[in-house]
């Protein structure tokens, strides 16, 4: 185009190209944060994710020890087709990047008086297993599959896709909650339809897997043992890092960027609005929003102003229920146990009192209940040959029980140790090569877990949809959560569908073109 100019010559102006993509932060790259990456670049975002571990995953962080692949946390895939959408959105087949396997049986659980009961996805089975303990249950058991599965159509499927932005959204729901005696406990529940108390327990445990007291979280997480039953529990082949490295390379065939080893001090606000970070080295990234996979109490505790926050004061952080610790013993063997099951579930003498010592009295009992993950049960390839390795998980109070754990690891450790060889691995002591653990020390310190809870708040009905952390901030403009502690919750169909959500609550990329 030319114009004249007042000296009589003429000159060209050069045409302006396209505007540049608006830019999204992402702050953690554990699995909300890389879900959340993904949804934003297919949005027309350019995003960048930080995080201040040496490599991606966050609380699916891999340990490799000499030889020993460990899964550092979730292990249990259960509605894959929330991965699945994220290739989709990618143009591609998660198939063709990740195998996942169909775990049967999903657990082995195993009781205190040394009887088992097995759990997978088929009906008859598991009539045959409930009649194998207790006859007068089976009835009972028929009534509590179809009250699971009411709750899981309409908590899972409608209120895990809907944003709690108002309150408005609450109040729709509330009826339905009411009349679904969202005010009992999940082990009320289960015990109303159910008279053996190993039953209760083994149709019961499920919150545990979400940072949930059985005792005390609303009936409607019954639904967690309704979502196993319709998409199965699957195993991703590599371990659970394979998940994350193919999250991290759609990430990156997006052309996003993914930056580890990188503090976030601040999240940058003018005139409420958030305009990016600021790094503990200084450095300052702008940008249109940012969006916080980080832990939800240090995100507002330490990332914001506090004259910024009205409802996420520190009162009301210090105020807020956060959910158990756990002790992680990551070990690998110069032998197979090949009695042992993928997943099982070593309970400890003691269930309702054990619970109520971990999330009311916040006290470490010399007791306790384990999960035990062998993963080489499936892939063989996570050891050398020959070999295994485990996790034993303990739920343990959080930080508020003031418990030392540089001083009591070890021996908490070694009375693990003792109880495996004592009931589901004789000869453990003399084959164990590979040791490490962690605790909720670690937690705080590592992930920057508030009171080193390891799910964030815990899922009590009224910390739960309007009342948990909303997935778009209430304080701050464009700054927007997803993640275990923001809803719908923690474990990975929460976290993943946190991401989900955050397409229905962020601007478009147009409004700041």
């Amino acid at each position: 185009m030319t114009r004249p100019l007042d000296h009589g010559r003429t000159t060209t102006t050069p045409a302006r190209g396209p505007a540049p993509p608006p830019h999204a932060v992402v702050i953690g790259a554990g699995f909300g944060g890389l879900a959340a990456a993904i949804r934003l670049a297919a949005r027309g975002y350019r995003v960048t994710v930080l995080d201040r571990l040496d490599a991606p995953g966050g609380r699916a962080y891999v340990h490799r020890i000499d030889g020993y692949t460990f899964d550092a946390g979730p292990t249990i895939v259960t509605a894959p087709f929330l991965f699945e959408e994220l290739w989709t959105l990618c143009g591609k087949r998660m198939a063709d990047h990740v195998e996942l396997r169909a775990m049967d049986p999903f657990y082995r659980i195993r009781f205190d008086d040394g009887s088992i009961f097995d759990t997978n996805g088929d009906a008859e089975f598991m009539r045959r297993e409930v009649a194998r303990l207790s006859p007068e249950d089976v009835e009972g058991y028929e009534r509590l599959l179809e009250a699971s599965g009411d709750r899981y159509g309409f908590g899972f499927e409608e209120l895990g896709n809907t944003p709690f932005s108002s309150f408005a959204a609450m109040a729709k729901a509330l009826p339905k909650l009411a009349g679904f005696r969202s005010d009992r406990s999940v082990h009320k529940m289960v015990s109303s339809y159910l008279k053996d108390p190993r039953l209760r327990i083994a149709l019961g445990f499920h919150p545990l897997f979400i940072g949930g007291n059985p005792l005390t979280i609303t009936s409607m997480y019954t639904l967690i043992s309704s979502l196993e039953r319709k998409w199965g529990v699957h195993f991703a082949m590599g371990g659970t890092g394979a998940l994350v490295n193919g999250l991290v390379d759609l990430v990156e065939g997006q052309g996003s960027t993914i930056r580890c080893g990188v503090t976030v001090e601040e999240i940058i606000v003018e005139n409420g609005t958030a305009k990016g970070v600021r790094l503990a080295s200084g450095e300052v990234i702008r940008a249109h929003l940012v969006v916080s996979n980080a832990d939800v109490a240090h995100t507002y505790g330490r990332m914001i102003d506090p004259s910024l926050r009205r409802r996420w004061t520190d009162r009301k952080i210090e105020k807020t229920a956060w959910s158990m610790g756990v002790f992680v013993w990551y070990f690998g063997t110069n032998r197979r146990f090949d009695d042992v099951k993928h997943h099982t579930i070593v309970l400890g003498p003691r269930y309702e009192g054990l619970l109520e010592d971990i999330f009311q009295n916040h006290y470490l009992p010399s007791d306790f209940s384990l999960y035990l993950h062998r993963p080489t049960a499936t892939d063989p390839s996570l050891a050398p040959d020959g070999c295994d390795a485990f996790y034993a998980l303990s739920p343990v109070p959080n930080l508020r029980s003031g418990t030392d754990w540089a001083a009591t690891a070890e021996s908490y450790r070694a009375a693990i140790e003792e109880r495996l060889e004592q009931t589901v691995m004789p000869g453990l002591k003399k084959a164990v090569t590979v040791s490490h653990m962690t605790h909720p020390l670690d937690f705080k310190d590592r992930l920057l877990a508030h009171e080193g809870s390891a799910f964030g708040p815990e899922p009590l009905l009224f910390q739960s949809a309007w009342w948990r952390t909303h997935n778009k901030s209430e304080e701050v403009k464009n700054l927007f959560f997803v993640g275990a502690g923001t809803h719908p919750g923690a474990g990975l169909p929460g976290v993943l569908a946190s991401a989900r959500i955050l397409e229905k609550e962020m601007p478009h990329a147009e409004v700041f073109r």
